[in-house]
């Protein structure tokens, strides 16, 4: 195993531990927030882009993936909580957070709290800091996104996707989309998801770039510039044009090509 050979390890966090792969390297160091949904796995098609020299943190979220055993709450102050204990655990000097769709959400909260060592905040088709235009029955009607293959297939079809993954992809979203406890599942649609951070978002004061889908239904771009970008002085946002929400998955070089832009303009 040479040195850039990612290694998989359990983090402590509050209540419990979530697994995550670290890669050491060349720094800042991505520490790397899934959605809801997704997996540290979520992220690979992306890493794999970007070289082997890059130094990353990537876990699964408490009650998702292998991190199911760590009970809730599940809210995006805890999720900012945990990633703040993963990066204390790993001793990153510098480090660069990169959140999608929830795990952005959450990455906004970490930024506010301006820990030592952030250098900038790349969120990816993010949800706004407070909810716009979300209604009980749109609440409803999400909780039951991952009801079971059926229901997952169509949230991929119908509202995920701006473009076909392949089919290894899918056989992963499907997956990853299953492998949750039924707390962390219903916890983001009926909490996290109206959770209101607008008040602490202005304190960010690190850069922050925003990739938003050009085709995303969930978090459209109009959305995060009247809802996002007038709270983040420090925000500029980039469309990608003809993607879907998931974008890590359906443009990885994309995803890719700005992270790494953006890490170099650091």
């Amino acid at each position: 195993m040479n040195a850039h050979t990612p290694v998989g390890r359990y983090f402590d966090v509050q209540d419990g531990q979530v697994y995550g792969h670290v890669r050491e390297g060349d720094g800042p160091a991505l520490v790397l927030l899934h959605y809801w949904g997704g997996s540290h796995r979520t992220w690979r098609p992306v890493l794999e882009l970007l070289g082997p020299g890059q130094a990353f943190v990537a876990y699964d979220h408490r009650g998702w993936g292998a991190s199911t055993a760590t009970p809730g709450p599940y809210g995006v102050e805890r999720l900012a909580d945990d990633a703040q204990r993963v990066v204390e655990q790993l001793g990153l000097d510098e480090f660069v957070v990169v959140g999608h769709s929830m795990g952005g959400k959450a990455a906004q909260v970490l930024g506010s709290r301006r820990p030592a060592g952030l250098r900038g905040l790349v969120l990816v088709a993010p949800a706004p800091p407070a909810p716009a235009g979300v209604t009980p029955g749109f609440q409803e009607a999400l909780s039951h996104a991952y009801d079971d293959a059926e229901t997952i297939g169509r949230s991929i079809d119908q509202v995920l996707t701006g473009r076909p993954l392949t089919d290894a992809l899918r056989r992963q979203v499907l997956e990853d989309s299953s492998r949750a406890t039924q707390a962390a599942r219903s916890a983001w649609p009926r909490q996290g998801l109206v959770e209101d951070v607008s008040a602490s978002v202005g304190r960010i004061d690190v850069p922050v770039l925003v990739l938003a889908g050009g085709a995303d239904r969930v978090d459209p771009p109009q959305v995060l510039r009247e809802h996002l970008l007038p709270l983040v002085p420090t925000a500029t946002l980039v469309e990608l044009d003809g993607v879907g929400h998931l974008s890590p998955l359906e443009a990885p070089d994309l995803v890719a090509r700005h992270l790494g832009d953006f890490l170099r303009a650091l």
